[in-house]
């Protein structure tokens, strides 16, 4: 597919994809007889895996250091698991973190809630 569709696929602009290929996270990219990049379902697997890792705050840095050791081989899958067990802790993290601030979101909530029926009810 062409960078367009691809583009589609993905929801991701074709200048982010052409930023990506140009740092390295995007590599080997085939090209048809006129020299347009050309990618498979395979790009597209990778990407949606690079998307879900931004998603969940890994820095660019981080991806491209895995990305490199993917491109390494097998040798390097305890490295890569590292990577990702390193992000899901700090991710856990996060998440422990927006979960409090919910409830105390929520607390404050409760209490306007309370604060205007007694000001309804009197």
């Amino acid at each position: 597919m062409n960078i367009q569709k691809f583009s589609e696929i993905t929801d991701i602009s074709s200048h982010t994809i052409r930023y990506y290929e140009k740092i390295g996270l995007l590599r080997n990219i085939s090209r048809n007889a006129s020299g347009h990049r050309w990618f498979t379902e395979k790009e597209v697997i990778w990407i949606q895996f690079i998307k879900r890792l931004k998603d969940t705050g890994m820095p660019l840095d981080n991806i491209l250091q895995y990305a490199n050791l993917r491109d390494e081989g097998d040798s390097t899958s305890e490295l890569r698991m590292q990577i990702l067990e390193d992000h899901a802790v700090k991710l856990e993290e996060k998440i422990a973190q927006q979960k409090y601030h919910l409830t105390k979101l929520k607390d404050k909530i409760e209490h306007y809630s309370k604060l205007i029926e007694l000001e309804l009810n009197t």
